[in-house]
């Protein structure tokens, strides 16, 4: 999955660049598990596909924070489906599968299967706002921003 992060960011082949969207993002993240987190969340991810109307999206995500009073991290990577790609107004759904890594200072951290449904505003356009619930080493939720870079 890095490997295609990695790929789509420096413009893979030449003929696929153009049709690749990608897209960051900022939010605020939190976490109902075993020990309790938040903190803030960058990530990034690829859209490949037709004019970058792809349904498919690899992304990944590090979040730093608070997990009960000690500096922790969260670390996830996963593989989406957006129902609406090309929309350029209103709201499309988004749900995914991948893999989460959650640490704190002074304590053994863990992998988990993770599991996300998502509603992200107008994925067709520059920006746009989303939400996220998940599971995966507890429950998570995160809000945020996403700026992509669309296909010309």
């Amino acid at each position: 999955m890095l490997a295609t992060l990695g790929a789509a960011g420096t413009g893979g082949a030449q003929g696929a660049q153009g049709r690749v969207v990608r897209e960051w993002h900022v939010g605020l993240t939190a976490a109902l598990a075993q020990r309790d987190f938040w903190g803030a969340e960058l990530g990034l991810g690829v859209r490949p596909g037709r004019a970058g109307a792809g349904q498919t999206r690899f992304a990944v995500a590090v979040a730093a924070g608070d997990a009960e009073g000690t500096a922790g991290v969260r670390v996830a990577g996963s593989a989406q489906f957006v129902l609406r790609p090309a929309a350029r107004a209103g709201a499309s759904p988004y749900a995914g599968l991948g893999l989460a890594f959650a640490g704190a200072r002074g304590v053994s951290g863990g992998g988990y299967l993770a599991a996300l449904l998502g509603v992200e505003a107008a994925p067709g356009t520059q920006r746009g706002w989303f939400v996220e619930l998940g599971v995966g080493g507890g429950v998570r939720a995160v809000a945020g921003v996403r700026w992509r870079r669309l296909p010309s």
